[in-house]
């Protein structure tokens, strides 16, 4: 497996560490009987926050990961369907 590090890797570290602080309070919510409503205003913003996490990353991914054409296509290709199973 190879290790990468990119510019986006901070940023999505920022959104996963915001989406875990939103969940915790989503839980401390359900323990203190919130609002249904409030609840799962809470959860969209999780959800939303981890899927655009997920989508700079994949994103990431594709642009700096992934030779140019012709250099180890195959690699390429195998690496493309790889990763865009998670989209």
């Amino acid at each position: 497996m190879k290790n990468h590090t990119h510019q986006s890797h901070p940023q999505i570290t920022a959104r996963l560490k915001r989406a875990h602080g939103h969940l915790a309070k989503v839980i401390t919510m359900l323990e203190d009987q919130a609002p249904c409503s409030d609840i799962a205003q809470q959860l969209f913003a999780v959800e939303k926050a981890i899927t655009n996490a997920k989508r700079v990353l994949i994103h990431d991914h594709i642009d700096h990961c992934l030779t140019p054409q012709g250099e180890n296509e195959a690699s390429n290709v195998e690496d493309f369907k790889t990763i865009t199973k998670y989209l």
